[in-house]
């Protein structure tokens, strides 16, 4: 439901794009999706991988602390900066090569919190036993694929001319495709039973919603604001999920967590500065979530908007 919703989205905007005009729209889309089809088959691979990215991310949430999660999911920075430098040749600041050792370094911090800790998560909101282990290595492979995926993406961007809109509907396709066969497997017997709908509480829309939204609203802040508001977002978002995670799941905040998601929060907004005399030769914005959407609204620049997560959610194919 996230990339129907994520689709439904940006086939509106080229339909605005297009000034409302139905027949250019189609004869767009005709020409862009199908006549070009080697075209469209080229993002089938971060779409794949953005697909197994977001399974992974749930796996991960339903196996650690939320504030765990977040605070390690930062690690998707990390990774992007070294898929940067090796796929797109960029060259990374000091401050950011110093950024990113504080980050490994925060998340490492956290990490062995929660070995002390028993690598369990405290009972509480919906009582389910979580392992530790699982969690952790969903969590590093989705920041791994994360950022493969959006410097595959941001690849792809350079060497076309092709809008954002249209690049995030040739990765719906897929991963729409790749969800059915997903669903299908796993829960094609209920589905057949009992409805596409059956789970589908207030809930999980919101869950929805946020996937598929998520990724628009950290485009629209990169190409409004700047990188280092979204550093600060990102690092409020790691204080938000700590102080709910208190509340609602009976967290326990200890001075190694505490200490730990402080080097993470400072390491992103580190990263995120603009150049200055420690950073002449700066990698352009931070690393991106689900799609690389800070390289997409660098890159298209006549774009109004930019792309997803996905997502990266997506979306961030997800992001």
């Amino acid at each position: 439901m996230a990339e129907i919703l994520k689709g439904v989205t940006c086939l509106l905007l080229i339909f605005i794009q297009k000034k409302g005009n139905l027949k250019q729209f189609a004869a767009s889309l005709y020409d862009s999706i199908v006549v070009q089809y080697m075209d469209t088959l080229k993002l089938a691979v971060p779409s794949l991988i953005y697909t197994l990215q977001n399974n992974l991310q749930y796996v991960a949430i339903s196996n650690l602390p939320a504030a765990t999660f977040q605070v390690t999911y930062q690690l998707k920075i990390l990774t992007t900066a070294v898929f940067s430098v090796l796929m797109l040749r960029k060259s990374l600041s000091r401050l950011q090569w110093l950024s990113l050792v504080l980050l490994f370094v925060g998340v490492a911090i956290v990490q062995v919190e929660q070995q002390q800790a028993g690598g369990r998560s405290p009972p509480g909101g919906q009582g389910m036993q979580q392992n530790y282990m699982v969690g952790l290595v969903a969590v590093v492979v989705s920041c791994l694929s994360s950022g493969f995926a959006g410097v595959y993406f941001e690849k792809i961007l350079k060497g076309s001319a092709a809008s954002v809109w249209l690049r995030n509907v040739q990765l719906g396709i897929f991963g729409t495709l790749l969800g059915l066969l997903g669903l299908w497997s796993t829960e094609g017997a209920a589905v057949a039973e009992r409805g596409f709908f059956f789970g589908y509480t207030p809930l999980v829309w919101g869950v929805i919603l946020n996937q598929a939204f998520g990724g628009l609203l950290v485009a629209v802040v990169v190409k409004y604001a700047d990188n280092i508001l979204k550093g600060f977002a990102t690092s409020f978002s790691i204080v938000v999920s700590t102080v709910a995670s208190i509340y609602l799941f009976d967290f326990h905040l200890n001075l190694l967590f505490a200490l730990g998601a402080g080097l993470v929060i400072g390491a992103v907004y580190l990263y995120s500065l603009p150049k200055g005399p420690l950073a002449s030769r700066s990698l352009a914005g931070t690393a991106t979530e689900h799609q690389g959407h800070a390289a997409q609204s660098k890159e298209l620049p006549s774009v109004t908007t930019d792309g997803f997560l996905s997502k990266i959610l997506a979306k961030e194919k997800g992001s």
